[in-house]
């Protein structure tokens, strides 16, 4: 049985509107209540049944925005170095631009470490896969540079980066000049054989 386009249609934009009200309050302050008020509609329990089951999806939507707007676009670029600071480009500019409050899974990560179960658990996949992504992007760059490298503690450090920037960024959330920064960056966690030479 094929969904009315209406209810997909629906169900992302509520996901868009919750996605970015989670930002700002937390999945606690996230409810139907206040998503109501944040989308000026009515009738949202049929399409939340409970906060759990609200913040759940808030949470899926959120991955597969993740997905279309920073790990697609990275793929697009060529396996290596360029990949590499194309996936770091990328996550500063969900950052600054998808949501109002910056990058969901980072504004709810430490209100959710005490609470196993439900939400938390759902957490953890988009974690899990980012980080995989980064040690294979820092690998194919180690195997392109023909270096060796600590690719899980490389991924690390770049992607204390990602958080350091998420915690620095001024409000209201905007996106800032970051050309004349990022390969700086970059270079500072990245052996020698990874400076993006003739990338800059």
């Amino acid at each position: 049985m094929m969904t009315p386009r209406h209810d997909i249609d629906d169900g992302t934009r509520y996901g868009t509107s919750s996605g970015d009200l989670a930002s700002r309050v937390g999945l606690g302050g996230l409810d139907i209540a206040s998503l109501a008020v944040e989308t000026s509609t009515s009738g949202l329990i049929a399409h939340f049944r409970s906060k759990e089951q609200l913040q759940l999806q808030t949470l899926e939507h959120t991955r597969h925005r993740f997905i279309d707007i920073v790990v697609r676009p990275a793929l697009a670029a060529p396996a290596g170095p360029l990949r590499l600071r194309a996936s770091f480009d990328h996550w500063l500019t969900w950052d600054d631009t998808a949501l109002s409050g910056g990058c969901l899974f980072v504004a709810v990560a430490a209100e959710l470490d005490d609470q196993p179960g439900g939400p938390s658990d759902r957490l953890l996949r988009p974690e899990r896969d980012w980080n995989a992504f980064l040690r294979t992007a820092v690998q194919l760059t180690a195997d392109e540079a023909d270096t060796s490298v600590d690719a899980a503690q490389t991924a690390s450090d770049t992607h204390a980066l990602m958080l350091g920037h998420n915690q620095t960024a001024p409000p209201p959330r905007r996106p800032r000049n970051r050309h004349s920064t990022k390969p700086a960056r970059i270079r500072a966690i990245v052996p020698c054989p990874f400076h993006l030479r003739g990338h800059e």
